[in-house]
């Protein structure tokens, strides 16, 4: 039913600029007024997850006998287990850590069971950090990369500016939604941004298709003609891989939550981006001459 829709996209692309245009100041400023939330990866310090013992030992009074370390403290809805969180200074040394360690064991006492603890030094934070950043450089290069190869012209620099919106808007939606930013999120970026790029260069192939058909008709309608074809499989893909994220943040348990969030709103993302900005753009060059 899909195939038989005319869905005049080129008419509210200015509607898309104005959101997009909105969604990368947002990103933008919060990035620089918020900054991420690091975990325990990235910033360093000690996550422990416990087993309450002692029934009378809740949340809210494990949150205020542990005040002094200034934890970030969760609770698992799977388990009930409680997930402690204690960041460290970008000083510190590893002895610090292991006493700092140690005087969580004691405050906590016999009234848990530690079920698991991960520690990372601040040095090795910072090392973290680096290597996500190149990750993400050296992926942004060889997708821009694949792309000149494949199309080069107003195709390759359509989708090279779509593609620096999504890393935009994707890193913002971390720091404007507080969702914690690890070597887990660095992964969803880059899952998100190469479903986006999948997405635009199978829209893409159908425009020079159609393009080639049909010699007379304008770009702007060649462009809707071939987005309406192909919406079918957009709308399919996109949907299928939200529902089975939707499924993880259901089902998945609190671990796989965060990650389920970030892929559902890549996956979202980078479809509207597709349809709405990165075939637009295609209207400010002349793609028919290029070929």
């Amino acid at each position: 039913m899909m195939k038989n829709l005319n869905i005049k996209f080129i008419k509210y692309r200015k509607i898309a600029y104005v959101v997009m245009t909105a969604l990368i100041v947002a990103s933008v400023t919060s990035f620089f007024v918020r900054g991420l939330n690091y975990g325990i990866d990235f910033a360093g310090g000690i996550s422990m997850e416990v087993t309450t013992v002692d029934s009378s030992f809740t949340i809210d009074r494990m949150r205020s006998e542990l005040s002094v370390f200034s934890p970030e403290l969760q609770e698992m809805r799977d388990t009930g287990n409680v997930v402690i969180r204690v960041g460290l200074s970008q000083d510190s040394t590893e002895e610090q850590q292991q006493e700092l360690l140690g005087e969580l064991r004691t405050a906590l006492g016999d009234r848990v069971t530690i079920e698991q603890v991960q520690m990372v030094g601040p040095q090795i934070g910072g090392e973290l950090i680096r290597g996500g950043i190149m990750a993400v450089f050296f992926a942004f290069v060889l997708m821009s990369l694949y792309i000149w190869i494949r199309y080069r012209g107003g195709y390759a620099a359509s989708s090279f500016i779509s593609l620096i919106l999504d890393f935009i808007v994707m890193f913002g939606f971390f720091s404007l939604v507080g969702l914690e930013f690890n070597q887990t999120a660095i992964a969803v970026i880059l899952m998100a941004i190469g479903y986006s790029t999948n997405d635009k260069v199978v829209n893409y192939d159908r425009i020079d298709e159609n393009m080639r058909k049909y010699h007379k008709m304008p770009i702007g309608d060649i462009i809707d003609l071939s987005v309406n074809q192909m919406l079918s499989r957009t709308v399919i893909t996109s949907t299928t891989t939200i529902a089975c994220m939707f499924g993880l943040y259901m089902f998945g348990g609190s671990m796989l939550r965060e990650f389920s969030i970030a892929m559902m709103f890549g996956v979202a993302l980078g479809s509207l981006t597709s349809i709405f900005i990165s075939n637009a753009l295609l209207l400010n060059f002349d793609i028919r001459e290029e070929k």
